[in-house]
């Protein structure tokens, strides 16, 4: 069976890496690209990069001219994917890569966003742990997917395993990442201009002010089946001058009574099995160059008994692990295709 997509937001570089990918999948075919400002502009003229598709020109993003495929990817803004979810309700698969339909909690959508809250979707990040099983489980069979934040789920692919594992205090929490300019949008930006962040690291939503943390804290809270009360995460996103990329260092309070192998079983047990997510040896810390264009998030652990902290570094691409790969393997489990299709480990190098 082939499945009919419309992409939303196609002009922008989460709806073009959404593009980029599926341009690759056998069991779609992609009819309808909209966007907001750049509609009736040739699709060519915004991702030049994708020569397949150059044929498509973009549409107005309205529920009418998206409705009546198969599949819907809604690659817009925060806040904007809720008017449209709530027209798509015939549509057999709706796949928001906004934050409009990830966080349960109507508290915390009002304080770290605004606007109107709409339910939760299923989650998609499948190898996160969440109880005894895992996130995927959810998504099989799913018709509503909530893609994630890329640094939210950086984060808690780091340390969901210790969480679940109840190896480290997720009351205990740290987090610094670098991070690629990319992750922020298209839309033109001061402070993401080329002059402003080469040969710089620009700090930003320092001190628990950025929006993915509360996506972090829920994350972790279903792994270890506790109250998202009792994730305490100091977050701080540094931009560096990469265009892609997250390098995400966190670390985390061993829990009395805990084992080097305790710990580092944890990681194992929970990521052995996984083809996109991968722990590499003892002594082994992956780097961003090593995940560009995959599919693949790649971890480091190292235990630090002297400061009795476990600490992850984590490599992903932000549009590929961190977003629209997320979405679209999100997407073959909810169709029950393999999970790797039009997905893979191989990232670019040099």
């Amino acid at each position: 069976m082939t499945y009919s997509v419309a992409v939303s937001g196609a002009s922008g570089y989460a709806g073009g890496e959404i593009l980029r990918l599926l341009a690759g999948h056998p069991d779609v075919e992609i009819r309808t690209v909209t966007a907001h400002s750049n509609a009736g502009q040739p699709l060519s003229e915004h991702q030049p990069h994708l020569r397949s598709l150059a044929h498509l020109t973009l549409q107005d993003t309205t529920p009418e001219i998206l409705s009546g495929h198969d599949i819907v990817f809604l690659a817009l803004p925060h806040g904007q994917s809720g008017q449209y979810t709530d027209a798509l309700g015939d549509t057999p698969l709706v796949i928001d890569a906004g934050a409009d339909h990830r966080l349960t909690s109507a508290v915390e959508w009002d304080s770290f966003y605004g606007g109107d809250f709409h339910e939760p979707w299923a989650y998609g990040v499948p190898e996160l742990p969440v109880g005894v099983g895992k996130q995927r489980e959810n998504l099989r069979g799913a018709t509503r997917i909530a893609a994630p934040g890329c640094n939210a789920s950086t984060v808690s692919l780091s340390l969901a395993p210790g969480v679940a594992a109840g190896v480290i205090d997720p009351g205990d929490i740290v987090s610094v990442l670098a991070v690629g300019p990319s992750g922020a949008g298209k839309s033109l930006k001061t402070n993401l201009l080329a002059s402003e962040i080469l040969g710089s690291a620009n700090p930003y939503a320092v001190g628990g002010s950025h929006r993915h943390i509360p996506e972090i804290r829920q994350a972790l809270a279903a792994a270890g089946g506790g109250d998202a009360d009792s994730i305490r995460v100091s977050f701080t996103p540094v931009i560096v001058p990469m265009s892609r990329g997250i390098l995400a260092t966190s670390s985390a309070r061993i829990a009395p009574g805990v084992s080097d192998a305790d710990i580092r079983g944890a990681w194992e047990r929970a990521y052995g099995d996984e083809t996109f997510v991968q722990l590499l040896p003892a002594g082994h810390f992956p780097r961003t160059a090593d995940v560009l264009g995959a599919n693949t998030a790649l971890i480091g652990l190292a235990i630090d008994r002297a400061a009795n902290r476990v600490t992850v570094v984590t490599a992903v691409d932000n549009l590929v692990k961190g977003t629209a790969g997320a979405a679209i393997q999100s997407m073959n489990i909810a169709l029950g295709l393999s999970e790797d299709r039009a997905l893979s480990v191989n990232g670019v190098a040099p």
